[in-house]
């Protein structure tokens, strides 16, 4: 099959499309041959050499995919070949052939077409799993959401509303801002130009932020703690502002508020399992409903990733960027 491969670390040309072996599944494995996959940041940090892959995942980026399943592995039950299916992976999506540990595994939602799947995986168990598993996030609270532009984003923003949450976003230009706001944002802060810590003062009345979805990490810690509401909770994802920084432990004590941080990619088999079926449970009926809705960028073919992680990189897209093999 072919891949894209990094023989070296470094910058959007370091990727190279390449011929590799097909992977075989194992045990509780299944095979997808590739329809589609999707660009994450971490993707962007494989490549620069920063983010290595989980001890036994694939060397190859991607940590979702669509497609359908080409071949079971022994002891896999529930699911036949020629299944219409999207993932959540380890490594490995950015190429024709993918293997996923069956727990891994969701079936393409009603009305969804195969392609589109590919952007749900990765947003939806990180969004589920932070949010609503971790920070419990309830009907009435209000959730700020740094990067609601984002595919992350762009999801929490639709969950959110979806079990009546209040929903604030921070998001670069007026462009991006609209959007989220036909996603259902009701608070929208441009941090090019508002401090979102005064600007959520005012319309919350002071009381601040019940849950904080943060990708930007060590740069907003201060700033984050100063937005929390009393019994805040504040579930860090991402580090694209740093990773050390100074945190006010008498601002949390009176605020009686929690700081979280958790990364998905290498947890064990069993809780990216538990997460993928409570998203299942949960989210599916959403987006089959069509309450809930992947938000797709733009789609290039897999060939292109070079470019896609330069759109990616430049942070001019909204949603997902998906890279497809056909």
């Amino acid at each position: 099959m072919h891949a894209i491969t990094i023989p070296t670390p470094g910058g959007p040309d370091a990727l190279v499309w390449a011929e590799v072996p097909d992977p075989v599944p194992g045990g509780g494995e299944v095979l997808i041959e590739v329809a589609a996959t999707a660009v994450n940041r971490a993707d962007l940090m494989q490549r620069q050499g920063l983010y290595d892959p989980p001890p036994g995942a694939s060397p190859l980026p991607g940590l979702e995919c669509s497609g359908r399943i080409a071949a079971l592995g022994p002891g896999v039950s529930g699911w036949a070949v020629g299944d219409e299916v999207c993932a959540l992976l380890a490594g490995g999506g950015y190429a024709e052939k993918a293997v996923v540990p069956v727990g891994q595994l969701l079936p393409v939602p009603d009305g969804l077409d195969v392609v589109t799947a590919a952007a749900l995986p990765e947003v939806t168990a990180t969004v589920w799993s932070n949010v609503f598993m971790l920070a419990h996030l309830r009907p009435g609270e209000t959730l700020l959401v740094h990067g609601g532009g984002s595919g992350i984003g762009t999801m929490a923003v639709q969950l959110a509303k979806a079990v009546g949450a209040r929903v604030a976003v921070t998001a670069g230009g007026a462009e991006k801002l609209e959007r989220c706001r036909e996603l259902g944002a009701d608070i929208l802060i441009d941090y090019r130009e508002q401090d979102f810590v005064e600007e959520l003062a005012k319309v919350t009345g002071g009381a601040g932020a019940d849950v904080i979805l943060d990708i930007v990490g060590a740069k907003y810690l201060a700033r984050n703690v100063d937005a929390l509401a009393v019994n805040g909770r504040l579930a860090v994802i991402g580090l694209q502002g740093g990773r050390k920084a100074e945190l006010d432990l008498g601002k949390l004590l009176s605020k009686r508020a929690a700081v979280m941080a958790t990364a998905l990619r290498s947890r064990p088999l069993a809780e990216k399992s538990a997460i993928v079926a409570a998203v299942r449970e949960h989210v599916w009926p959403l987006v089959s409903g069509g309450r809930v809705r992947p938000v797709v960028d733009r789609v290039m073919p897999l060939r292109d990733a070079a470019e896609a992680h330069r759109v990616v990189e430049a942070s001019t897209h909204v949603g997902k960027v998906l890279l497809t093999t056909g």
